[in-house]
């Protein structure tokens, strides 16, 4: 199943291959010589060239099943998505025209999903008292009297969040209402002080239930926000996998995501019980790991059950 050339039933993010290959027509031929057929546009700080890519989907029967949006933006900490529930109006336009760029990619790449992954809070104070607290996690550790300001501080945020949420749907509404023939998906992002923590995710879902949005979960990242204290996979999965669209399949431990499956502290044997059988089932690695290690995490995910 694993063997250089036979095809697997997975999809390779393109973030696996970082800067190393810089068109998209060599990217789809190392994939397709690992076993890959299906690719996610992922982000990368230089995007890669996407000349020769209907040429390449033909020779090699590859499809590209999701991208990210901000995908085809210069990575620089900042994704377009961030700003979709801003209360500035002028950041919601610039993040929905950004997001409408990837939505004409999408349709005239075949790429069925986009996913949206992760809404910052707006407020300046808040963010910054988040990358306080993250910095003392890392200085510090883990005990229980900073787990517990950790909470206290997510709970603000969702609270003085709110409004962010509601521009958040209708931003979402409005794109999703423009292209009904692709799929939307949002992802939590990594930080403390993003604004889809657990609760606001819920209110997402159930307002854009009827809209069709669909639930990506990120393995590596919901480890390392629980790690802080925060919902675990368990809740996570009990709550929103009956409408996950897809997964991106990585390890975790310490503060650092991305990393070899089986390599980390992940239970990918609770996972496997939960993401349904026909959601998308995308690994994505740090692009520091070759091919040795993302053909481990293949032969890892058999082996737990994927």
């Amino acid at each position: 199943m694993t063997a250089p050339g036979i095809p697997n039933e997975y999809t390779l993010s393109t973030t696996c291959f970082g800067a190393r290959l810089g068109r998209i027509e060599d990217q789809i031929f190392n994939a397709v010589a690992m076993g890959f057929r299906q690719l996610e546009l992922g982000l990368s700080e230089a995007p890669p060239s996407m000349d020769g890519l209907e040429d390449c989907k033909r020779e090699t029967s590859v499809e590209v099943r999701s991208m990210i949006a901000g995908c085809r933006d210069s990575s620089s900490g900042h994704s377009a998505a961030h700003d979709l529930g801003s209360l500035e109006p002028i950041e919601r336009e610039r993040a929905m025209n950004s997001i409408r760029r990837h939505m004409r990619l999408a349709e005239a790449w075949g790429c069925p999903i986009v996913i949206v992954r992760g809404t910052k809070i707006g407020a300046p104070a808040l963010r910054e008292q988040g990358r306080e607290l993250e910095s003392r996690l890392v200085t510090e550790g883990a005990t229980d009297t900073l787990l517990a300001e950790v909470a206290g501080y997510v709970k603000t945020v969702q609270a003085k969040g709110q409004k962010q949420v509601e521009h958040l749907c209708r931003s979402l509404h409005t794109l999703m209402g423009e292209a009904p023939e692709i799929r939307f998906a949002i992802e939590p992002g990594m930080y403390i002080d993003d604004l889809l923590g657990f609760d606001a995710m819920g209110w997402v879902m159930d307002d854009m239930a009827a809209q069709g949005l669909g639930y990506w979960h990120d393995v590596g990242r919901v480890h390392l926000r629980s790690r802080h204290g925060l919902p675990e996979h368990g809740q996570w999965l009990e709550a929103f996998a009956a409408r996950m669209f897809g997964v991106h399949l990585q390890d975790a431990a310490n503060e650092e995501p991305e990393m070899p499956l089986g390599l980390g502290e992940v239970d990918f044997k609770l996972l496997a019980g939960y993401v349904p059988k026909d959601a998308e089932r995308v690994l994505e690695l740090n692009s520091r790991h070759g091919r040795a290690e993302i053909l481990a995490s293949i032969r890892f995910l058999l082996d737990q059950g994927f």
